[in-house]
């Protein structure tokens, strides 16, 4: 089984290039916890029709994943926002124990509201 979270954050990224049914059935599967049999009642198709068209799916979304990286590439800005916070932190601590400069802490402070709204357009995904 693919990893739902993984799956979730897929979809939001690249959900809209799968059809409407692609796209309702990932989401009734991983986001509303549906089972197989419930998708397949509601759509009046097969259980294995929604399996082939979950795994149809999953595989386009892993595969636009491959090709562009996004996932990815928010998940490493969200790492380096966060040690960009944790240098922040520092700075202002050692400026805090070495005499205090306001013009340091005012740029510290900046620094860390910069990197923190990079961390929440990742949060927005999950990531």
């Amino acid at each position: 089984m693919a990893n739902s979270v993984e799956i979730s954050i897929l979809l939001d990224l690249y959900g809209e290039t799968l059809t409407e049914k692609q796209r309702s059935y990932l989401d009734c599967y991983y986001n509303n916890d549906f089972s197989l049999s419930e998708i397949a009642e509601n759509e009046g198709i097969t259980r294995q029709g929604v399996r082939d068209a979950i795994k149809r799916a999953e595989t386009m979304l892993y595969s636009m994943e491959d090709k562009l990286h996004f996932s990815k590439r928010i998940h490493e800005v969200e790492e380096n926002a966060n040690a960009i916070i944790k240098c922040a932190e520092e700075i202002f601590d050692y400026n805090l124990s070495h005499g205090f400069y306001k013009e340091i802490n005012d740029k510290t402070a900046k620094i860390k509201s910069l990197a923190l709204s990079l961390t929440e357009q990742g949060e927005l995904y999950g990531i």
